[in-house]
């Protein structure tokens, strides 16, 4: 319709209203949901923690000065090398075995993974208390070893007495278990490979050896570094083990001395505790930088490190404190 004559036309535009209500929602602070159970529990947390941490400290049972005592004596440090080394040699030599189990499950020879499924099925069935027992009186059964041709002549003889020490029966008996565990942590790393990455290989030609070795296996580590870091702490628990073949590591250091000193009893059952300890965290460390160094090219960022993680942290703690002071 068009305007009535002489009616003015107005052009200016309408005025602006303030928004009010979204500066005041603005201005106002964003209120955290209360979570009064959450609260609860930690507190109930925190109060046994400490009561189990004020136990430890004020009973007299535990005698923290004979523990001080103990700690580092030279006896004891001797078990703890005995320690290390066996399971270093176990850790290396029972991977070395999973691996070649593995892949023996994996092969095309029916001979090599029935042999494979076999060992695994026996030495997990066997306790490893059962399997050092039965080699430290091996040379009962077999008193030499000898080297030949099959079923004829032996060229050379070992008096298996001399050869099995009581090292070399713990470093054999634990390795032969751990190969057993290990072989299924290694066959599921390979298996959780994707499909796609062995056509990829096959189609370019590589030999089967240099595909396992530079693209099958070095992506299976991502998946079996913390199975096989989990079995690397059982495994240094395991060697408390080796007390009953008559080799002195930590732990038979400590039933040692506990029989030579009876009231010492305790407090040596606490450095071999704290030790064990300290080694498995150990071992709990170098897993994260072994996942974060395996991780490249499997996500956009790396994990931060705990160094980098405290950094943070204190970051966001100084930048909440001038938040709360400029309020």
């Amino acid at each position: 319709m068009s305007e009535p004559p002489g009616a003015a036309v107005s052009t200016a535009e309408p005025p602006v209203q303030a928004d009010a209500p979204s500066e005041s929602l603005t201005a106002q602070r964003v209120q955290p949901l209360r979570r009064p159970g959450r609260w609860i529990v930690t507190a109930v947390v925190l109060v046994l923690v400490a009561q189990i941490l004020h136990g430890l400290v004020t009973n007299p049972f535990y005698q923290w000065d004979r523990f001080r005592y103990w700690f580092l004596r030279p006896t004891v440090l001797d078990g703890l090398l005995v320690t290390l080394e066996v399971a270093a040699l176990s850790a290396v030599l029972g991977l070395l075995g999973g691996i070649l189990l593995a892949v023996a499950r994996l092969s095309g020879s029916a001979v090599l993974r029935a042999v494979s499924w076999t060992y695994t099925w026996l030495f997990r069935s066997v306790p490893l208390i059962v399997v050092l027992i039965f080699l430290y009186n091996f040379s009962a059964l077999y008193k030499t070893l000898s080297l030949g041709v099959p079923f004829g002549p032996a060229f050379v003889t070992f008096d298996e007495s001399r050869l099995a020490t009581d090292m070399t029966i713990a470093v054999i008996g634990l390795s032969l278990n751990e190969a057993a565990y290990a072989a299924e942590v290694v066959r599921g790393g390979i298996l959780s490979v994707d499909q796609g990455q062995h056509e990829a290989a096959a189609a370019l030609g590589l030999p089967k050896g240099y595909q396992f070795r530079r693209i099958v296996f070095p992506q299976a580590l991502r998946s079996i570094t913390p199975n096989y870091v989990n079995q690397l702490i059982g495994l240094v628990k395991s060697t408390s083990l080796v007390f009953y073949v008559s080799l002195l590591d930590l732990f038979g250091t400590v039933q040692s001395m506990g029989s030579t000193y009876p009231g010492d009893v305790v407090p040596l059952l606490m450095v071999a505790t704290v030790w064990y300890l300290i080694l498995t965290s150990a071992v709990s460390g170098a897993q994260f930088y072994v996942e974060r160094y395996y991780a490249r090219g499997a996500t956009r960022t790396l994990p931060p490190t705990p160094l980098q993680k405290a950094r943070a942290g204190l970051a966001g703690l100084r930048a909440r404190l001038r938040k709360e002071a400029a309020v």
